[in-house]
């Protein structure tokens, strides 16, 4: 994954959910600090900010995955990267049910100064 300005496109599903819900686009600018970390580049909220915490993240090759632990769901995830694209699926476990997240991003350029 590079540094850069990255639209990065979300579904949720549900199973036994008559209608599903519409895939959502946001814009997240990735910083060098932020792919230097432990969890380079995983998806997080729109502000940066998350109360969840990730583990036994590890990357093999082109794919990483992850567990994570938040205060009202547990999941993993798993991302595999392709020069400037990503595409990706997360297992959510909550109290009203499991569900599932499919990722999918494209580097659109630098970040705007």
């Amino acid at each position: 994954m590079r540094a850069g300005r990255w639209e990065i496109t979300t579904q949720m599903q549900m199973p036994n959910m008559p209608v599903q819900m519409p895939a959502m686009k946001t814009m997240q600018c990735i910083t060098k600090e932020q792919l230097e970390s432990s969890s380079k580049g995983l998806p997080t909220a729109a502000d940066g900010r998350s109360s969840c915490k990730v583990s036994d993240y590890k990357v093999d090759g082109n794919k990483v995955t992850w567990n994570m632990e938040c205060p009202d769901m547990t999941g993993t995830g798993e991302i595999t990267f392709k020069a400037d694209t990503y595409e990706g699926l997360m297992k959510l476990t909550t109290k009203q049910g499991d569900m599932s997240m499919k990722m999918s991003a494209n580097r659109l350029g630098e970040c705007a100064p």
